[in-house]
């Protein structure tokens, strides 16, 4: 036990944060415009005031520190900051409140709601809000100091190239929640995410690469807890560095947590999979100037949020959430990076998806690809050897960006999602923007920066929106549950039902949904560019039209895990669809297709002999002739075909010395007859048809997964039938 009697050395200003030596622990703490800091120590968790509060001794520069000697991991902190409380200076500064460090690696006691957490309150009459100084050390946030030692063996990160990349969207805990080979304890848990029936769930979609919801430490908004309800994705940052506690085995703790983490990387690396973490650095759980005074608002408010320059008493809000980060400040920037490096080096993620990424780069008011941040994140030599995946917009004016972020970053596509969605509910002039989607969105990524199509993260769903199967069974969003009068997500999803609203019994109907969904599925695996599955798509996971599931944390959100019937057939098909994309390099271009001639060496003048140049990208009509520019222009178009072609390594493979696929799109609701394209095949074999119920079982092995189903002869006819996609093979004379 730390008493009273205890005293501090100076210490060191770094590393921030409270770091074991094996002789005692050095604290240091941001804050350059606080008159003093305290440490406060905690005996328990369940400790209503601090034992001791010790002022930090020494101050170098912003940084306030000092050292504690015989302090151990295990030892429950936080602090009390005092300044002045000037909201319209910006600052926010109540020594009543006792505030988590932001740099600490553990959490050692959860906050809990009730009205000291607040910085602020408003009297009867008053004209201005004052301080609150009912003092919260019962219910704030406490670190935990950790030993940061870990054994990892021979861990190896896979370092997967972007083309082999697949991406599977997931949340910890509804990835395994419902898992009926899993013992009861692992499920929702970090090791369940690494367990043997899950990686090998995993490796049977081909997927490279697990894109975590967020896993940082976290905070229900208050209308959540008053609600009952919880912040199941996670969007609510309490911690950068602490791996949320939740997603541990029972009683683990913050070691516990930290172990299990790290022990779920290392299983999933050993399984040639990468972890990919979605981030949350454009804001916090604190809110706007009502909410909690839980960190950083009463360590160094100005500093840590953007501020509004006419009046600083409130918060720029550019996320929707009440408040921004202002990482044009320089150590809210450091904040950030240091934690990047932190989940990198000691972690050791192969990945992150910055969430809301726009408001990184806003300097001051527009978003501006040559913003600090990203200049910080070009030079870090740890950080951008990453997969670093933008969510390329914000709240703010202008600020949806897909297209604009600075090379050695990838983003998701909305543009790609958009362009899908709209092909297959059948909207008239869809076709044009959905070749240049399939083609990898040059007109977004083909610039000078070399990004090439892995610049395109594509998806037709993901965590935040309607569910593969609710999008081709609900017209409208039904989020009743989240006691928000419906008022809550998107209303324009694009997508419909097929004439019944929800689930439906007209066996016509429901077959109908399932060769939508299978379509959906095999664009996204034909498409050049990066795919991203949601988890539980695969199984058709419904929400029942919420499509916006935040807080939602039961079966209706967690991944289902029956796998009989029309979801058996169904993951079956990914399964297929998948290990065909990863057997066909063609499908998975580093560059863009622009129509060039595609010749195997000593080839140049057959290319033209054999009924015309075989290119690597062609577009063609039903009729079997190229497109024409008429054709382009044509609203009523509603289906398309593309040759894409490429030199093999060497000669002697089976199928000539190039390999070319042909796809056919349907997204009409009559039978559309294609004709196969001659030159340079004699035969396309059929590697899959979407309007079949039922496709060879890829689980079995690569040779069933590339089988062909059926064979075409070139030249012949092939009755593409409504809503559906076929890929052909083809063999060369």
């Amino acid at each position: 036990m730390i008493t009273h009697a205890a005293t501090l050395d100076v210490g060191k200003p770094e590393p921030l944060g409270a770091t074991w030596d094996g002789g005692g622990v050095n604290f240091a703490l941001f804050s350059e415009t606080a008159d003093r800091v305290e440490l406060c120590l905690f005996d328990s968790p369940d400790a209503a005031a601090e034992s001791a509060r010790l002022e930090l001794p020494g101050r170098t520069g912003a940084v306030r520190h000092g050292y504690l000697p015989g302090a151990r991991p295990g030892l429950l902190y936080g602090y009390r900051v005092h300044g002045p409380y000037d909201p319209r200076a910006g600052h926010r500064f109540n020594a009543a409140k006792v505030l988590l460090d932001p740099y600490a690696k553990g959490i050692g006691r959860e906050p809990r709601w009730n009205d000291a957490l607040l910085g602020e309150r408003r009297r009867d009459g008053a004209q201005e809000p004052e301080p609150d100084d009912r003092d919260d050390a019962a219910w704030a946030p406490l670190g935990i100091v950790v030993d940061p030692s870990c054994d990892w063996g021979d861990d190896r990160p896979p370092a997967r190239s972007w083309s082999e990349t697949l991406i599977y969207e997931t949340h910890v805990r509804g990835f395994t929640r419902l898992h009926p080979d899993l013992e009861p304890e692992l499920r929702g848990t970090y090791r369940g995410v690494a367990s043997e029936p899950a990686v090998r769930h995993l490796k049977s979609l081909g997927v490279t690469a697990v894109e975590l919801l967020p896993v940082h430490q976290h905070f229900r908004e208050r209308h959540l807890a008053e609600r009952g309800l919880p912040n199941y994705w996670g969007y609510s940052t309490l911690s950068y560095f602490a791996p949320d506690l939740q997603y541990a085995t029972p009683g683990a703790g913050a070691a516990g947590a930290l172990r299990e983490f790290r022990a779920m990387v290392r299983g999933l690396h050993a399984a040639g999979i990468e972890v990919i973490l979605d981030v949350v650095y454009n804001h916090t759980c604190e809110g706007n100037a009502r909410g909690p005074t839980l960190s950083w608002r009463g360590i160094e408010n100005a500093a840590y949020y953007r501020l509004d320059a006419a009046d600083r008493r409130r918060y720029a809000d550019v996320t929707g959430t009440g408040n921004t980060l202002d990482s044009r400040h320089p150590f809210t920037r450091r904040l950030i990076l240091d934690s990047l490096r932190y989940w990198v080096t000691e972690m050791r993620v192969d990945g992150f998806r910055f969430d809301i990424a726009a408001a990184l780069g806003r300097d001051p008011h527009d978003v501006n690809p040559a913003a600090a941040f990203f200049e910080d994140v070009r030079r870090d030599p740890v950080v951008s050897r990453v997969k670093l995946i933008a969510e390329p917009w914000d709240a703010g004016p202008g600020g949806y960006q897909v297209g604009g972020f600075p090379p050695g970053w990838s983003e998701w596509n909305g543009r790609y999602r958009d362009a899908v969605r709209r092909f297959w509910k059948g909207e008239a002039g869809a076709v044009p923007e959905l070749a240049t989607r399939l083609a990898g969105s040059a007109d977004l990524y083909d610039g000078t920066d070399g990004r090439g199509p892995r610049a395109g993260i594509n998806y037709v769903t993901s965590h935040d929106g309607f569910t593969l199967r609710d999008l081709v069974t609900y017209d409208a969003k039904h989020n009743e549950a989240n006691l928000e009068k419906n008022a809550d997500g998107e209303e324009r999803n694009l997508s419909w039902n097929g004439s019944v609203e929800g689930p439906a019994a007209d066996p016509a109907i429901l077959a109908m949904r399932e060769r939508r969904m299978r379509s959906l599925v095999a664009t996204l695996l034909v498409s050049q560019g990066v795919p991203m599955i949601r988890g539980g798509d695969e199984m058709g996971q419904t929400q029942a039209g919420n499509n916006n599931a935040y807080c939602q944390d039961g079966p209706l959100t967690w991944t289902p895990w029956d796998r009989s019937g029309a979801a058996g057939r169904l993951l079956e098909f990914v399964r297929r669809a998948a290990r065909i994309r990863a057997e066909h390099p063609i499908l998975r271009s580093e560059r863009f297709l622009h129509g060039d001639l595609v010749h195997a060496p000593g080839d140049a003048e057959a290319a033209e002999a054999d009924h015309g140049p075989l290119r690597d990208l062609t577009w063609f009509a039903p009729s079997g002739a190229e497109m024409s520019a008429a054709e382009w222009r044509d609203p009523n178009l509603r289906a398309l075909g593309v040759r894409l072609a490429r030199r093999r390594e060497s000669d002697g493979t089976e199928g000539g010395r190039h390999e070319v696929l042909f796809v056919m799109l349907n997204g009409g609701d009559q039978t559309t007859p294609f004709r196969m394209p001659a030159n340079r095949v004699a035969t396309w074999d059929v590697l899959l048809d979407t309007s079949r119920d039922e496709e060879p079982d890829a689980a079995s092995g690569s040779e069933a997964a590339g089988a062909p189903v059926a064979s075409v002869e070139s030249g012949a006819v092939y009755p593409l039938e409504a809503r559906s996609v076929a890929l052909f093979r083809g063999i060369g004379p």
